[in-house]
C-alpha cells in the first residue's frame, strides 16, 4: 500500500457515497476522467476492485463495501492529526461541515472574523450534528430538531431555508395541495434518517400519502422514476432542489400549507470561542424569517423555528 495517497481515499469515499462518478467529481471539484484514473490507480495499489461500474450504474463490490468504514476512519484520523497540529501551532481554522448546502458567499462573509475550513466529507444532517457534538467539527449546516439540540448539547441559529415543491408528470403546472402529494421514505435510515423524520410528520400533519422505498430514490434518476410510477405529484427533498428536471416532468408549488425545510448552523453549547461566535453572527445576523412566518407556512413539530400557537400573528 506504499503508493496509496490520502486524497485517493477521499476520492474512494466520495464515489462510494454518491455511487456516481459525475456527482462525486463535482463534489470534489476535479475532472471526471481524473477521478476515474485515481480510483483505478487505488484499485491497482490495493489489489482489489472497489466498484462494479458500467455506462449506467456504479456499485460497491464486496471488497469496496468492507473497506469503506476503514477508509472513513482513516480520513477521520487524518483530520484529527491536522486538527491537533494546527491547534499546537496556534493557526487552527474553524471546521464547518454541511449536508448539501452552504451560503454561496460563506467564505467572503466570514473572512474578517475567522479562517474557515469547509470539511470535504458531505454527510447526512444527523451525522454532521453528531460530529459537532463530538468535536470533529466546530460548526455544521444541517437540519435539526429541538430534541437533537438538547440531546447533543448544541445551539443553533437559522442560516437558510427551502420552500419545497413537488415533481409531477408533465401537464398541470399549477399549485397542488399538500394532501394531494406523495412523500417518499427510504428504508436506508443511515442516509435518510432526517428526511424520514421530516416526511413522516409531513404526511401526518397534511394528509400527504407516504410511500416506503428501498432504492435510495429520494434523489436523482430513481426519484424521477418514482414520480413516473406513482403518476402523482411527489415532494422533492432539499437534496433534489438543483437537479435538472426531465422534460416529461414538471415542478408544482405545494400549498395548503406551503412546506418548508430549515437549515440550522449548529455549534457546541460549551464552545464560546470568539472565532466560532463570530462566524455564527456573520452568517446568521441578516437571515430574516425566509417566509417561515407566513400564515400558510408549515414546519414540523420540533423544528427550532416553528412558531408556537401563542406566537402566531
Amino acid at each position: 500500500m506504499s503508493g496509496m495517497e490520502l486524497r485517493q481515499v477521499r476520492y474512494f469515499v466520495a464515489v462510494a457515497e454518491e455511487l456516481n462518478f459525475g456527482r462525486a467529481a463535482e463534489r470534489l471539484l476535479i475532472a471526471g476522467p481524473s477521478l476515474s484514473q485515481q480510483i483505478k490507480a487505488l484499485e491497482r495499489d490495493l489489489g482489489v476492485r472497489l466498484f462494479d461500474r458500467d455506462r449506467c450504474s456504479v456499485a460497491l463490490t464486496t471488497a469496496g463495501a468492507a473497506l469503506l468504514p476503514r477508509a472513513r476512519a482513516l480520513l477521520e484520523q487524518a483530520d484529527g492529526f491536522r486538527h491537533q497540529a494546527r491547534r499546537l501551532s496556534g493557526s487552527e481554522p474553524i471546521r464547518l461541515g454541511y449536508v448539501n448546502w452552504v451560503p454561496a458567499d460563506l467564505l467572503a462573509r466570514t473572512s474578517s472574523v475567522a479562517q474557515v475550513h469547509v470539511d470535504a466529507w458531505v454527510a447526512p444532517s444527523h451525522t454532521q450534528a453528531g460530529r459537532v457534538a463530538d468535536g470533529s467539527l466546530d460548526l455544521a449546516v444541517c437540519w435539526v430538531r429541538t430534541g437533537d439540540l438538547e440531546r447533543l448539547g448544541l445551539r443553533s441559529r437559522l442560516v437558510g431555508a427551502d420552500r419545497l415543491h413537488a415533481l409531477a408528470p408533465a401537464g398541470d403546472t399549477g399549485d397542488v395541495a399538500a394532501r394531494d402529494t406523495v412523500v417518499l421514505l427510504d428504508d436506508d435510515t443511515t442516509s435518510w434518517s432526517s428526511w424520514n423524520a421530516y416526511a413522516e410528520r409531513l404526511a401526518r400533519d397534511t394528509g400527504a400519502r407516504a410511500i416506503r422505498i428501498s432504492d435510495n430514490g429520494i434523489t436523482g434518476p430513481a426519484f424521477f422514476d418514482h414520480v413516473r410510477r406513482t403518476g402523482r405529484p411527489v415532494v422533492n427533498s432539499p437534496k433534489g432542489q438543483t437537479a435538472s428536471v426531465p422534460p416529461d416532468l414538471v415542478r408544482r408549488p405545494v400549498v395548503a400549507p406551503e412546506i418548508h425545510w430549515t437549515w440550522s448552523l449548529v455549534w457546541r453549547r460549551s464552545d464560546s470561542r470568539p472565532e466560532v461566535t463570530g462566524v455564527v453572527d456573520a452568517l446568521c445576523d441578516d437571515v430574516g424569517d425566509l417566509g417561515l412566518d407566513g400564515p400558510d407556512a408549515w414546519l414540523p413539530d420540533g423544528d427550532p423555528y416553528r412558531r408556537r400557537p401563542s406566537e402566531a400573528p
